[in-house]
């Protein structure tokens, strides 16, 4: 195995790699809206505005291993308010990958995220 920590991707909010590498797969640490370039500043307003920030995250950690989008398999997206985020939240996921080649997915409701996030999402990747 392999432990990446991404230089351009946001700063762990806790002790984990942002990229696992494990044989032909690439396990992506969930990401959060934090901003990359100052993890000083707040976690942006609404649901647009964080998914938007995830898959930005998510993609910078793909990239750091030479990966990208239409190489996931499969993501994980947990979400505070169920509810009223699904709908807008899956807009914008969708738009990130190519409409015949959807990754499979789990999507939850989750009590609270770190940083008082209201999405996170990881993703496994085939290298």
């Amino acid at each position: 195995m392999i432990f990446h920590l991404i230089k351009d991707a946001p700063k762990p909010v806790a002790p984990y790699s942002h990229v696992v590498e494990a044989g032909d797969f690439l396990f992506v640490t969930g990401q959060l809206a934090t901003d990359p370039d100052d993890d000083s500043l707040p976690i942006p307003d609404g649901i647009e505005a964080q998914t938007h920030k995830v898959m930005d995250n998510l993609r910078r950690a793909l990239a750091g291993v030479g990966s990208d989008f239409s190489r996931v398999v499969f993501a994980r997206v947990f979400l505070t308010q169920f509810d009223r985020d699904y709908a807008a939240m899956n807009e914008i996921y969708r738009s990130y990958f190519k409409p015949d080649a959807l990754p499979g997915r789990t999507t939850v409701g989750v009590t609270g995220l770190a940083r008082g996030g209201i999405i996170e999402i990881d993703m496994i990747a085939k290298r």
